[in-house]
């Protein structure tokens, strides 16, 4: 396994006191926070009667957003050194030297201070302290495990899955059954999607020996095999919660369609262990869940 060090592919470029409100924003990954974002409303949404009360919904979205940077702004600051060792991470605000390490720091304390202070006050204690819990998984559980082995995969599945249920406790106060499905569907789902990510991008995590795949490099059918007995449990958690009551069946079928549509596309990889094939279910597997999850609000309301 290759996990040796490799030279710095960027070296500090500018002083810190030269950041812009893009370093700053860089920081929080706002594509990446916008997606938890997204998954945590449409939780909110599925837990919310109508009509819906548009400023709670900002409220809840800014406070996720906040909690969200914050995690994945600590996640760089712990990786600084090995970021500069990647090509799609080096030219980052910290490992090109635009934000110091200090000032990265106190933007986290702002971002999450923020954050559990609105969910706190205008929600209820139990969803800040989930929150607070997915924030610690993430960034200081998860992110020092990637360079032990794939079980940094199964602990960052854990605040990878709370955003929806996190979404439902602001409405109810409670985690239900049906806040625990929510999460398990995309508990589930992690899985599928990270590692055909990591597959795609193993050869740059393995310069900064980063072992994210779940069997031993370079990836294989086998391999292939470990991400599709995960994906197959998308079936049932699409089916079952329409027997339960929690969904409809036109949800219910798109959840089935795309889960068999992973499915189909993962066993192609399981006969053609390559990274086009990887790609092509890491973008199918980042299309399933927002198109599911829609479904699932829009057959509620």
């Amino acid at each position: 396994m290759n996990s040796s060090i490799e030279q710095p592919i960027t070296t500090p470029a500018s002083k810190p006191n030269r950041a812009s409100w893009r370093d700053y924003l860089a920081l929080t990954k706002l594509r990446l926070s916008l997606l938890v974002g997204f998954s945590a409303v449409l939780g909110y949404l599925m837990a919310a009667s109508r009509p819906y009360s548009i400023s709670q919904i900002v409220l809840f979205t800014v406070s996720g957003l906040f909690i969200t940077g914050a995690a994945n702004a600590v996640n760089q600051v712990l990786e600084v050194e090995f970021d500069r060792l990647m090509k799609r991470t080096g030219s980052r605000p910290l490992p090109t030297g635009r934000i110091s390490k200090e000032r990265a720091i106190l933007f986290v304390a702002v971002l999450l201070f923020l954050g559990l202070f609105i969910q706190t006050l205008w929600f209820n204690p139990l969803t800040a302290g989930i929150s607070f819990v997915s924030f610690l998984l993430y960034g200081f559980v998860y992110t020092p495990l990637k360079r032990v082995g794939s079980i940094a995969v199964y602990v960052g599945a854990l605040p990878g899955g709370l955003p929806p249920l996190i979404g439902w406790v602001a409405v109810t106060g409670t985690i239900t059954n049906e806040a625990l499905w929510l999460f398990a569907v995309q508990f589930i789902w992690q899985f599928t999607h990270f590692w055909a990510v990591a597959w795609v991008l193993d050869d740059d995590y393995a310069k900064a020996g980063f072992k994210l795949l779940p069997l031993k490099r370079p990836a294989t059918a086998q391999t292939a095999l470990v991400i599709l007995s995960f994906t197959v449990w998308l079936l049932p958690l699409g089916a079952m919660p329409f027997y339960w009551g929690y969904i409809g069946s036109i949800s219910a079928c798109v959840a089935v369609v795309s889960a068999l549509l992973l499915l189909w596309l993962n066993i192609g990889l399981v006969r053609k262990p390559e990274i086009a094939t990887a790609k092509r279910l890491m973008f199918a597997a980042f299309a399933y869940l927002p198109v599911v999850q829609i479904a699932f609000v829009l057959d509620r309301v």
